[in-house]
């Protein structure tokens, strides 16, 4: 509990119920004051690939997290591209779900139009956490569509 503090003291953010294990939602919902995390998307470095995709809708779990969380993610790729893309919000605890929901408003425009093969996401939104379980999806959808 106290290294939840700690923490939370240095602006630590994490997309899970694991960030605040003994968070209640009243207490959650309470801090309606802060600020809107900032939003950083990592380009991923330019570099020839052989891979080709096939065109479709993939469906992969992402999983992440010390107490795992997932997302569900669904990507359209056409030559490459990324064109649609949805994400589950499945968390239970508010303050977790906060974070799902913000990243999943910001994903589209952080995919959408990209090259599948230069997407790497750090942070989106506020959240490191459903980031790396967007990422995780992202692998295995790559591996999905593998031409």
């Amino acid at each position: 509990m106290g290294l939840g503090i700690v923490a939370a003291g240095v602006g630590f953010v994490a997309c899970s119920a694991e960030a605040n294990p003994g968070a209640n939602s009243s207490a959650a919902n309470a801090d309606s004051t802060s600020p809107t995390p900032s939003t950083a998307v990592t380009k991923a470095p330019a570099t020839a690939t052989d891979t080709d995709y096939a065109d479709g809708e993939y469906t992969a779990t992402g999983w992440y997290g010390g107490l795992p969380s997932h997302h569900d993610v669904t990507l359209t790729i056409d030559d490459d591209v990324v064109t649609a893309v949805e994400i589950t919000t499945p968390a239970e605890d508010e303050t977790s779900l906060g974070y799902q929901r913000r990243f999943a408003e910001a994903l589209p425009g952080a995919v959408i139009g990209r090259n599948i093969d230069e997407i790497a996401l750090d942070r989106l939104a506020g959240s490191s956490g459903c980031s790396e379980g967007f990422m995780a999806a992202l692998a295995k959808i790559k591996d999905q569509a593998a031409a």
